[in-house]
């Protein structure tokens, strides 16, 4: 099937390039009627006429915005989201679904699969041309991550090296913490703070001396206290900058308990930040499930039955310890890792501050 050529026209602004629009569909009426919609604000629309040419087109170029269909022979768009989702670099790239459907459970599987947003069909022009453009906007904006943030990521990036036995977790936890804050519904800003508490939750260990932070053995109650204090210096670090208005919390609370027995301030229940308390518990199940030189990794149903014990306790939120096993059955390859490390821009600094010794 011979596809069109990528549809052009004149940027918003003088100077700015185009919005990308990746089109994945594989009927030719909609290819035409959607560049017929996009074909004046400052869009520029590939087309992929099934989701194996999308995923090749994502591999090859970058793009604004993904619009999709959900029925569409072999990969549909369901399966398509969720192998978009598992690429590096891509978890935050907003995915628009066509659809027909309007019940819920459709709805959900598309949210639950890595859809950002649906649009029904027939398409209704106005309406299209709307959420694209704000969608792509939302995505320019946030792809200009200023410098501050940047050498706050290399700085976690160096905390996390400073612990051989930690791997690469900061990475894995900003990929599985956008996962299930993605299948809870949560907003488009609080999946950017789930991503940067992810790299940034123990950016307070540089203040931490390294012979409390690095200590082979058990710490006293003395060390401890000190330890402890990692969640304030990581939020006082990050407090002023206006883009870590979400994400401050997370590093602050993310040790509180459901019944109040945490820290930094004990908080109980709902007291505790939604994000902290999502984020929590993937924090927790990525400690249970990966090997470390002093223990082995545990199974997928030991991690669950240890996150299952620690909520009777009055430790976790029972309702989000429920949606997450919930969502991990459902699917089930949540926990590959992405390719490459989530924080691609602390990681390039990091580099950079590294080698300049």
């Amino acid at each position: 099937m011979d596809l069109p050529a990528p549809a052009t026209s004149t940027p918003l602004l003088s100077g700015e390039p185009p919005f990308r629009v990746l089109l994945v569909d594989d009927e030719p009426l909609q290819w035409t009627l959607v560049q017929e919609i996009l074909s004046g604000p400052g869009f520029e629309v590939e087309i992929a006429a099934d989701g194996l040419q999308g995923l090749a087109c994502l591999g090859r170029a970058d793009f604004d915005v993904v619009l999709t269909d959900r029925r569409m022979p072999g990969m549909d768009g369901d399966e398509f989201c969720r192998r978009v989702r598992r690429q590096p670099g891509l978890a935050m790239l907003p995915i628009l679904m066509v659809t027909g459907s309007t019940a819920s459970s459709d709805l959900q599987a598309g949210l639950s699969a890595g859809a950002d947003d649906f649009l029904g069909k027939p398409y209704n022009p106005v309406e299209l041309l709307a959420r694209v453009r704000v969608a792509a906007q939302r995505k320019r904006a946030m792809d200009q991550l200023d410098s501050t943030e940047s050498t706050l990521f290399a700085l976690a990036r160096m905390v996390e090296a400073k612990d051989e036995n930690t791997g690469d977790h900061c990475s894995r936890l900003a990929h599985k913490a956008v996962g299930f804050g993605r299948a809870l519904g949560l907003s488009t800003p609080e999946l950017h703070a789930l991503r940067r508490g992810g790299v940034l939750h123990d950016i307070g260990k540089l203040g931490i001396p390294d012979h409390i932070l690095l200590k082979p053995g058990a710490l006293t109650d003395e060390e401890w206290a000190v330890m402890r204090q990692h969640t304030t210096i990581g939020y006082h670090l990050v407090s002023n900058l206006r883009s870590m208005r979400l994400t401050a919390p997370v590093i602050r609370h993310h040790h509180e308990r459901w019944d109040g027995s945490g820290y930094p301030d004990r908080l109980a229940g709902e007291a505790i930040p939604l994000l902290a308390r999502v984020f929590q518990i993937v924090d927790i199940h990525d400690a249970l499930t990966y090997e470390r030189p002093y223990k082995k990794a545990l199974s997928e149903a030991q991690a669950r039955a240890i996150l299952e014990e620690e909520t009777a306790r009055g430790w976790r939120d029972p309702a989000l310890v429920r949606a997450f096993f919930e969502w991990t059955e459902r699917n089930p390859g949540w926990a590959e890792p992405p390719a490459q490390p989530a924080d691609d821009l602390g990681i390039q600094l990091y580099a950079s501050l590294s080698s300049a010794g």
